[in-house]
């Protein structure tokens, strides 16, 4: 599922908007956490389709997480329709996390 390994110049400059989102409970960022799975964008249309997960369903900040992605990409992209929708297929597990965010935690996973 994950669909951000080939982005276009545009859809990798909101990936790196949405790096500046952490997840409160470890202080890393959503995308090396491995949370962000496909980031669209249709400029004909002025949308932005962000797919995401959280690491656990009951994660008591995910609605914090979700709202601060909206805000952030909404305010680089004054105008355009930002659809942050969350999935849980398929399931996040350690393994997502990328090297950067392995290095952030310390180990921690």
């Amino acid at each position: 599922m994950a669909k951000i390994d080939n982005l276009n110049e545009t859809e990798q400059d909101i990936l790196e908007i949405i790096k500046t989102v952490p997840d409160p409970e470890v202080s890393v960022n959503i995308v090396d956490l491995g949370l962000i799975y496909e980031v669209e964008h249709f400029e004909e249309d002025n949308k932005i389709n962000i797919k995401m997960t959280l690491s656990a369903r009951g994660c008591p900040v995910g609605d914090t997480i979700l709202q601060h992605v909206q805000t952030v990409v909404s305010n680089m992209y004054p105008g355009y329709y930002v659809d942050v929708e969350l999935v849980w297929e398929p399931t996040w597990t350690p393994e997502l996390i990328t090297e950067d965010g392995r290095a952030e935690l310390d180990g921690g996973f």
